[in-house]
């Protein structure tokens, strides 16, 4: 390896063994607060040069002699592949923490494993550790190629992230790009195109300010380019929300009631609570924004939260027949419960995570089933469930055994008045290309969800996040109706119109806004626009390597 100015000054730094871990992990750690609720996003110009710094300071021991060169090269990618996992560590153990909440619901029961849960982190790390990884081997030090294979090694592991095991695309390093009012990217290239996008943002600053002193009038050429850039990137922003209409389209458009009763979690599956529960939700429905009691005249859809009743709707007439008296004449619910198919002989009884359409009736028409496709693993299935379940394991469920997943692809239901709205509950929302899965363009994305596991910390305001994202990327308006928060109406580019935060209990009424003109980019193509970027870095990363001379590789 070359030995270079940069070097020399990384090998003066004090950052051996349990410093460099506690440095990598700092790092990581901070990165988190580029993400929801926080957007301090300019973090990154610190945190992921540190990283860069850290992966360089891994690399600078030269070995003595041409015998060791080969296994100085692995030791050498050891240490950085290290570097990279503590980074990550850091990086989900505090983007994470939140699902220590869960574990807390019910904690004589599942309080002894919170020391588990730094598993899904330690997991997680093994991707980042993968994209340092790459960037190491793929690129010397002191270089943009270096910037730019760290680009490819976190686009392709973060989609990684999001697709194996089920996937986790939680805090994708993409999300640091859209922030409130500049998040239409997502809308071209998707959150994991974002991600490329994001490192070398944060990233390429920082190497050429190090190149600038050998190179200052490629440096001073580019550096007025980056600016044109991102007056073009903010102008089109704007340009994008100014021109979007964020209201209905006067008293034509349908009204939409959502409802958020914030029903403590550790109470909601209490069967003594069963009828007060089910009478908050009935109450909130004719019940107006204000406060006021309406019987929901005007109102085209009321959407309830996910497992909004704590019990089998379907198998419970007397609850049919109160939904029927409540809705208006021309009006829908939609409301998440809890659906049974009885035990035959083809088959054992299956239980779903539901979300049930009801029209006016002398015992409530049920006109749609949707049954939640993407399930939660250890939340709401056990996975391994005849191995981990033989040892006393199960998921966090209310349902013993968990749940049952529902056909795909996922469908859209037709709503009277409205037109076709694509349902999606809870965990579903995450996933970039997957929540329109129909060849019908759907008028709205209907999401129920139960944050209410979560309490009031990050994770519920990340998960609400992503739901304005997704708006963005399939430009289509997003109802979302939260138990305990936070339910809201997004329009198709991600601007609130009405909003309910955490621990609050009301409802909200909304015009539902115009989709966008036509389909963005990104909902017509989905990731190919990631994989065309991510592809053209990565050949101009190895036509690089290929001209370099050998004694310049790292």
């Amino acid at each position: 390896m070359k030995s270079d100015a940069l070097a020399s000054r990384m090998a003066r730094l004090d950052l051996k063994g349990w410093r460099g871990r506690v440095a990598a992990l700092a790092a990581g750690g901070l990165s988190i607060l580029s993400m929801a609720p926080f957007f301090l996003w300019p973090i990154l110009w610190l945190t992921l040069p540190a990283l860069l710094v850290l992966m360089t300071r891994a690399q600078v021991e030269t070995p003595l002699d041409r015998v060791r060169v080969a296994r100085w090269r692995l030791s050498a990618l050891g240490r950085v592949a290290e570097t990279g996992w503590w980074f990550g560590f850091g990086y989900h153990v505090f983007g994470l923490f939140w699902i220590v909440e869960a574990f807390l619901v019910e904690a004589s029961i599942f309080a002894w494993l919170i020391p588990f849960t730094l598993l899904l982190p330690a997991g997680l790390a093994l991707f980042t550790a993968s994209a340092v990884t790459f960037a190491g081997w793929a690129a010397p030090a002191q270089s943009f190629e270096r910037v730019a294979a760290l680009a490819v090694g976190f686009g392709i592991t973060e989609w990684l992230r999001g697709h194996i095991f089920t996937g986790l695309p939680w805090n994708v390093l993409g999300y640091a790009l859209t922030q409130p009012g500049m998040m239409q990217g997502a809308a071209y290239v998707g959150i994991y195109g974002l991600t490329v996008l994001a490192v070398v943002v944060f990233v390429g600053p920082a190497v050429l300010w190090q190149q600038a002193w050998r190179k200052t009038a490629i440096a001073l050429a580019v550096m007025p380019v980056t600016v044109l850039a991102s007056a073009s990137w903010l102008a089109t922003q704007n340009y994008k929300m100014s021109t979007t209409r964020s209201n209905g389209a006067g008293s034509s458009a349908p009204r939409i009631r959502i409802v958020q009763p914030s029903i403590v979690q550790r109470e909601k599956w209490l069967p003594e609570n069963q009828r007060r529960i089910f009478d908050a939700h009935l109450e909130l429905s004719t019940t107006n924004a204000a406060g006021k009691s309406d019987g929901a005249a005007g109102i085209t859809l009321i959407v309830w939260p996910e497992a909004a009743m704590p019990f089998v709707p379907l198998s419970q007439p007397i609850a049919l027949e109160e939904i029927g008296r409540m809705l208006p004449v021309g009006a829908t619910l939609l409301a998440g419960a809890i659906r049974v198919e009885p035990e035959t002989a083809q088959r054992s009884r299956r239980v779903y995570n539901t979300l049930l359409g009801f029209q006016r009736g002398d015992s409530a028409n049920h006109i749609a089933t949707y049954d939640k496709t993407h399930l939660v693993p250890f939340g709401e299935y056990l996975p391994f469930q005849h191995v981990l379940g033989a040892i006393g394991l199960r998921g966090l469920a209310s349902e013993r055994g968990g749940f049952a997943s529902g056909p795909e692809p996922r469908g859209v239901i037709d709503i009277p008045g409205l037109g076709k709205v694509a349902p999606l509950i809870c965990y579903e929302a995450i996933f970039p290309t997957r929540v329109v899965q129909s060849l019908d363009r759907p008028r709205a994305l209907v999401m129920v969800t139960n944050d209410g596991w979560f309490g009031d910390t990050t994770g519920p305001r990340q998960h609400f996040h992503m739901a304005r994202v997704r708006a963005v990327e399939e430009g289509i308006p997003v109802i979302r109706s939260a138990n305990n928060g936070i339910s809201a109406m997004i329009d198709p580019v991600g601007r609130l119109i009405e909003k309910l935060d955490l621990d609050v209990r009301g409802t909200i009424d909304a015009s539902l806004p115009p989709s966008v003109s036509s389909p963005p980019l990104y909902a017509r193509v989905g990731d190919a626009p990631f994989a065309v970027l991510a592809l053209f870095m990565a050949t101009w990363v190895g036509l690089r390597r290929r001209v370099r001379h050998p004694t310049e590789s790292t």
